[in-house]
């Protein structure tokens, strides 16, 4: 009998377990310690932004995004609506209305085309959502928010080492928000980080992050004693996540080539069924390179995908769909408000199955996953 082909395994290179040690033996496992440092560093380095700062979680990242853009009660936040719930979260917890737009086919972004449409005079910001791992069109986010000035804020939580036209995601608008959940291509278990463009903004973000204190600049010595000097929250993970996560940072080229070959592998060996118009499968705009973070296929429709998923599970492999658009469930028909036509949101969410793909996944796995769809497609 086959063995299980789980979804997701979380990336582990070794190293990790060395690193945590360490951070034990040092005698100090709380936020801000000499890992969590090392990992702000290396993801300014490798984002090239001003200032990064290691969170709980990209939701907490969001949250202290909304927080240094100042979004209030009756602001309006522009967003795809196929996206994880924390990304319309983190601003209805600020009182802001979430405003949705459609998303284009080709990339599961957001459609930039419509987004001027959806500006009022009370919209703060703009959230562009790099879906599987592949940059939204950033060039005319960008024009939008100088034209009405209005803040991005790029929810990057698939988008670690994806660039468009040769810069980092996370550093295309204002603030970055990364994830490094244990689905995400570099993980600590969970973890997520802010990064920051304007420097401005980078003595604040310390202080939202320390509960609302001034506590970081009286480690670096800059202050005789620290105090409350604003609002904030406990926006800090733990020197152990640091710790794992630094190992993971260190080598994550060798986690982005592995991916990246999983990723071309499935568009490889799936491309008779494309030729043959059964699937579809993910497009990458020529300005765009990718981090292998996803391989998703297109069915025909809703009822074909689940065929497909109960077809694959009876073979022991777990292929999942993803986001159930925000703007139809319960939360967002109270925060919410959809511009324009759902020409694309829910028909392609519907047909959209994600396959698995995760570091370390062996030829055999893989071709056995290929293997099955094209025996689905067969039957049919």
């Amino acid at each position: 009998m086959n063995q299980k082909i789980i979804f997701n395994k979380p990336p582990f290179l070794g190293v990790e377990v060395d690193y945590i040690s360490k951070a034990i033996a040092n005698g100090k496992l709380s936020g801000d310690g000499e890992y969590t440092a090392q990992c702000n560093r290396l993801l300014e380095e490798k984002v090239g932004c001003t200032k990064a700062l290691l969170t709980t979680s990209c939701t907490h990242a969001l949250e202290m995004a909304a927080l240094l853009c100042n979004v209030n009660e009756g602001d309006e936040v522009i967003m795809p609506s196929y996206t994880f719930v924390s990304t319309a979260n983190a601003f209805v917890l600020r009182g802001a209305k979430i405003v949705f737009v459609d998303i284009r086919p080709d990339t599961m972004n957001i459609d930039e085309k419509l987004i001027e449409e959806a500006i009022t005079k009370r919209t703060k910001a703009i959230v562009p959502v790099h879906y599987a791992g592949v940059a939204c069109e950033m060039d005319t986010i960008n024009h939008l928010a100088k034209e009405y000035r209005l803040f991005v804020i790029e929810d990057a939580a698939q988008a670690i080492d994806s660039t468009y036209k040769g810069r980092q995601c996370g550093a295309l608008g204002d603030f970055g928000c990364f994830s490094f959940h244990e689905t995400k291509n570099i993980s600590c278990g969970e973890g997520g980080a802010l990064t920051i463009i304007n420097n401005k903004y980078s003595e604040r973000a310390e202080i939202l992050r320390e509960k609302g204190t001034n506590r970081s600049k009286y480690f670096r010595g800059e202050i005789d004693k620290y105090t409350w000097v604003d609002q904030g929250s406990s926006y800090l993970p733990s020197e152990l996540n640091a710790a794992y996560l630094l190992a993971q940072l260190e080598l994550s080229d060798r986690i982005l080539k592995d991916r990246v070959e999983s990723w071309k592998f499935y568009d490889n060996e799936l491309s008779s069924l494309i030729d043959l118009e059964l699937i579809k499968t993910p497009y990458l705009p020529p300005e765009c390179e990718h981090n292998g973070h996803m391989y998703y296929i297109k069915t025909r429709d809703l009822e074909e995908r689940t065929k497909l998923i109960a077809y694959l599970r009876e073979k022991e492999i777990y292929a999942v769909f993803h986001y159930v658009p925000l703007h139809s469930s319960e939360a967002g028909l109270r925060y919410s408000t959809f511009i324009g036509e759902d020409r694309y949101t829910t028909k392609e969410s519907e047909r959209l199955l994600r396959l698995p793909l995760y570091y370390g996944m062996s030829t055999d796995e893989k071709m056995r996953i290929v293997e099955a769809i094209k025996s689905f497609y067969k039957r049919k």
